[in-house]
């Protein structure tokens, strides 16, 4: 983030498509926030959500008993706020599933009450 004067000038780079659009979010002193850079409609609706409300897809791994391996791999299965991936990491580790686990299996559901469930990313079975 760079400071001037009148305003601060942050750059979000767009990852929609391969142009990878350095996107520039402007905040003038009165703190209106205009956006420039963009090439199309998708770049500009990115670069609105990465500045206001930044989400992301949560991936880690979660405890198994008695599976033939002791971690399976989740995320969720839709974009969170990224200031809540900390609280859904202290959810997710509190927690042992018991296989047998189909990919896609919702593990945790509405985790935190976010909407979002957290899906196994892979098949395990029983040892």
């Amino acid at each position: 983030m760079e400071n001037t004067s009148s305003s601060t000038v942050r750059v979000i780079r767009c990852i929609l498509c391969p142009s990878g659009c350095p996107i520039q979010a402007n905040l003038d002193s009165k703190g209106n926030v205009t956006f420039e850079g963009y090439t199309c409609k998708r770049g500009l609706e990115y670069a609105e959500q990465e500045y206001y409300e930044p989400k992301r897809i949560l991936t880690t791994t979660m405890r198994v008993e008695n599976g033939f391996l002791p971690l399976i791999p989740v995320r969720t299965d839709m974009p969170i706020p990224k200031d809540k991936l900390k609280d859904v990491l202290k959810e997710i580790v509190k927690i042992k599933v018991q296989p047998p686990i189909k990919m896609g299996d919702i593990l945790i559901e509405n985790v935190l009450g976010l909407d979002a469930n957290i899906i196994a990313s892979r098949d395990l079975n029983k040892i």
